[in-house]
This record gives C-alpha cells, sequence and structure tokens, in this order.
C-alpha cells in the first residue's frame, strides 16, 4: 500500500498546477509613437488613433496608416491631451441634423478653447465650435439618446467641472457648471446600466470615485472603483461593452510612454480578447474602467445596485491614457493566426482557463487520495 502512496504522491508533484488559468493580460499589439487615445471603430472596421499631434487608423489586421496629413489636415501640440470621439452617425432631433459618420471630433486645448472637426476622408478639417472654458478634459458622444444624442465634453472650472452638450450643428449648451471632479475617457450608459442608465459616466483619478451626470446636470457616484488612486494613476477611462462582444472582439487602450513615471509606458495600442475577459466574467452591458498607472482594469454591473470586481488585476509598466473602445466579433477583430508565435502565445492563454481548471481539481483530488492512502498504509505497519 505505501508503493502506491508514494506514487501518488509522485503524480501530484509532477502536475502542472502553474498552468492554472491566470487573469487577463493586455497585449501590447501595435506600436504608435505618443499614443494618447483612440475612436471608433469606423464604417470599415478601423480605428482611429492619436499620437504625437497626428493620427493613424489601424485596421484589424493591425496595419497602421497615417490619416489627416494633406492639404486640410489636422496637426496641433504633441504634449497636448486632445482626446476624440468618433461619430456613429447620431440623429439630433431638436436640432434636425445629423453628425456625419466616422467624423472624428477632437478636442482644441489652445485658444480659442472648442472642439475641432476631422472628416471621414482626412481631408477637410476646421474648428467645429468653441467652448467658453478655460480648458476641456473629457469628451464622449450620446449613443443612448438622453442627452438626445449630443456630443458632450467636459472641463474644470473652480474646483468643479463643467459638461457642455454640443448639437450637430455646434449649439453648445451647459448641462452643469457644478458636477465632481473629473476628466479622461467618458462614456455614456445604456438603458440597461441599473439607475445609473442613460447618464453620463465619468472617472475621476484623484479619488478613485466614478460618477453619474444625469441629462438633468445632477451628480451621483456610481463605485468606488477600490483602485489605486491619484495623479496619473487612479482610473482614466470608462466604457461600456457593447452587446455581442462576449461572442468575440477585443478591447483596447493607449499606453502612452511617458518618461520619469512610475509607469513609464511603451507607446503601444493595448488590447484584450473577449474571451480573456469572459473568462474572467466579463458580460455585454457591463462598465469596465482601466486605471492611468498600470492599466489595471474594473468590471462593474449595475442593475438594483452595482457590484465591482477585478478584470485586470495586476497592474504593469503601461500608461494608460484616453478612452477604451471595442471591436466586435472575430471577423471585425481577428486573433493573430497560430503560425505566428502571437498567435501561438494568444491560442495558449485562451485554452488555459479550462485546462487549468481540470488540472487544479484533478491534483486536488489526486492529493486527498494520495493522504489517505498514506494514511492507510501507516495504520497496516
Amino acid at each position: 500500500m505505501r508503493r502506491w502512496a508514494i506514487l501518488l504522491l509522485a503524480l501530484v508533484a509532477m502536475l502542472p498546477i502553474s498552468g492554472a488559468a491566470a487573469g487577463p493580460a493586455w497585449e501590447p499589439w501595435q506600436s504608435v509613437s505618443g499614443v494618447f487615445d483612440l475612436g471608433g471603430p469606423r464604417t470599415d472596421g478601423s480605428l482611429l488613433v492619436a499620437g504625437s499631434a497626428a493620427l493613424y487608423t489601424l485596421n484589424p489586421a493591425g496595419d497602421l496608416q497615417p490619416f489627416a496629413r494633406g492639404g486640410g489636415g489636422y496637426r496641433d501640440d504633441p504634449t497636448a491631451e486632445a482626446y476624440l470621439a468618433v461619430s456613429s452617425g447620431q440623429h439630433v432631433a431638436a436640432a434636425g441634423c445629423d453628425f456625419a459618420r466616422d467624423d472624428a471630433f477632437i478636442l482644441r486645448l489652445h485658444a480659442p478653447i472648442g472642439i475641432t472637426r476631422v472628416d471621414r476622408t482626412g481631408t477637410q478639417t476646421g474648428s467645429f465650435t468653441n467652448v467658453n472654458a478655460p480648458g476641456l478634459n473629457g469628451i464622449a458622444f450620446d449613443t443612448t439618446g438622453s442627452f438626445d444624442h449630443r456630443l458632450l465634453a467636459a472641463g474644470p472650472v473652480n474646483g468643479k467641472t463643467e459638461v457642455f452638450a454640443i448639437d450637430c450643428t455646434g449649439a453648445v449648451q451647459v448641462v452643469t457648471s457644478s458636477a465632481p471632479v473629473l476628466e479622461g475617457g467618458l462614456a455614456v450608459a445604456p438603458s440597461t446600466f441599473g439607475s445609473f442608465g442613460g447618464a453620463l459616466i465619468a472617472p475621476d483619478e484623484l479619488s478613485g470615485v466614478v460618477w453619474a451626470i444625469a441629462p438633468d446636470g445632477s451628480s451621483q457616484q456610481v463605485v468606488n472603483s477600490g483602485l489605486p488612486k491619484g495623479g496619473d494613476i487612479g482610473i482614466e477611462s470608462v466604457a461600456f461593452v457593447p452587446k455581442g462582444f462576449t461572442k468575440g472582439g477585443y478591447v483596447y487602450y493607449s499606453d502612452r510612454a511617458t518618461a520619469g513615471s512610475p509607469h513609464p509606458g511603451t507607446d503601444h495600442v493595448l488590447r484584450l480578447s473577449s474571451a480573456d475577459l469572459v473568462a474572467a466574467g466579463v458580460r455585454d452591458g457591463d462598465m469596465l474602467g482601466a486605471t492611468e498607472g498600470g492599466a489595471s482594469m474594473i468590471d462593474v454591473r449595475c442593475s438594483a445596485t452595482c457590484q465591482v470586481m477585478n478584470a485586470v488585476a495586476t497592474p504593469t509598466t503601461a500608461h494608460g491614457e484616453g478612452h477604451l473602445v471595442f471591436t466586435l466579433n472575430q471577423a471585425a477583430s481577428p486573433a493573430p493566426t497560430p503560425t505566428s508565435s502571437a498567435g501561438v502565445i494568444a491560442a495558449t492563454k485562451q485554452s488555459n482557463a479550462p485546462i487549468g481548471a481540470f488540472v487544479a481539481i484533478g491534483a486536488a483530488l489526486l492529493a486527498a487520495l494520495a493522504a489517505a492512502l498514506f494514511a492507510a498504509s501507516r495504520r497496516r505497519t
């Protein structure tokens, strides 16, 4: 009997417990100099990328192309965090007009403060509107309709935040001048997001709190992220998992190289597969929130109450900036082919979850059996 006990213990020792599934981890997907924000996807499935005062398109295959560089193209201060939003063709009922599909709207942080528009071809650039504010630090489209599908922008004023709603004619309306401190990648919540459905959701990196600003201008805390907080550290971006994402797709985030920072970054567009996030418990309609320092990420699900869980628990050296954006289904955002080393890594990573679970269960059963047999052998002797 003792021989069997020793043999089982040896088998347990050889099991690859370390192969059990780890949590999701960002893939440094494509290098982009000075990357700090993403928008889209555009009609052709590409992302619009902002980096070093220049724009690019980045298609699902990973091809990076200069955008809006010719006559009438886009140029701005390479050090400015000029966040952007890409139109999906929203209709503003009150103004009786539409935002053109794939046009980009970019914060203009020098006088006159406002929004610059770059058309979908990249050949026409100009001031879309001016905003009476000392600065701007956030932008997002209302894709839910609670703000009449207008473009929303935010900026600091006297220790608070002013939020503006801008229609497709460029007319500006102040939603509130007393919202809490916030900045970064903003998003409007879908109607399914509990009592916060339709609100503008905004992160505050200093406190770690995620806020909801309603169309009437009132503000309410959604959750305390529980993530590390502070300037250039705390929660930087929020976004909502679109319907169909859990069937296949990717989420993307900017990792900006920032010299002298504890999180120095690498100038890459990062990405995570839907398969990894689903394995971590993420579902369509959830809110994801990512930090600036380290690109840690939480998943928030709200119905009668809100629940928070870790999606990417381990911070890295990444320096996250701007918006989280999504592409849907494998056709729109394919995984690398297994013929490449990246594809092998990705395929192994996605298959580790079920294998790791079975290995862990098998190890526990074998360990229990070995202990029982060893105890029995000792009683016999």
